[in-house]
């Protein structure tokens, strides 16, 4: 971890731990090693740091575009996220998640692209399967519950909620699958790692 990083996420670490009483499911699921695709829910802007913390080595996210400005212009580089237009997604995010992934690193994408308004899980954009045909990478689906409860969208409060995170078996695309080519084959890709992620225990 570079050292920035390593202070985020030691401090939202002992923040969840001590404030959220955070509850990991399935832990022995987790890949540790190689490029990783991690698809979650998202319930609130804890998620990232949230399942960061999951791992003891170094993650790359999506954040809004938005984000990089002033402070953040400097800060998310250093936390290796990837800046996404949600109003306009273009290819070149898209393309930059998969080499990423191509180069053995581990990403985390939200598949529902937006925070929840009401806590219940959303379709699945097609992205997400273009993502893993394209990248090869083994997808590892987790779950979220309690972030919503903890930071609600629109909120900027936090309040003391009980968080965990379930981690399922990772998930291998078929030869068919990794050979994907239209947008209803990798809107059907993006349904089954949202089924998975739904399967998960709250």
């Amino acid at each position: 971890m570079t050292w920035i990083y390593w202070i985020g996420w030691l401090l939202f670490g002992s923040a969840f731990r001590s404030l959220f009483g955070m509850r990991v499911i399935g832990r022995e699921h987790l890949i540790t090693e190689g490029p990783v695709l991690v698809a979650s829910n998202h319930q609130s802007f804890l998620d990232p740091p949230l399942i960061g913390n999951l791992y003891q080595d170094q993650m790359i996210y999506l954040a809004r575009k938005t984000l990089f400005r002033g402070f953040g212009a400097w800060l998310y580089p250093k936390w290796d996220a990837i800046p996404v237009d949600q109003d306009r997604p273009d290819m070149a995010s898209l393309k930059a998640i998969i080499r990423r992934l191509r180069e053995g690193r581990r990403v985390l994408v939200f598949p529902e692209g937006a925070r929840t308004m009401d806590g219940k899980l959303g379709e699945a954009a097609p992205g997400i399967g273009l993502i893993a045909a394209k990248s090869g990478a083994v997808i590892q689906p987790v779950r979220i519950s309690g972030a919503r409860e903890a930071l609600p969208r629109g909120s900027a409060r936090i309040r003391l909620a009980r968080i965990t995170v379930a981690v399922g078996p990772p998930i291998r695309l078929s030869p068919q699958e990794a050979a994907a080519k239209s947008k209803d084959e990798y809107t059907a890709i993006a349904r089954r790692i949202m089924a998975a992620i739904e399967e998960l225990p709250e």
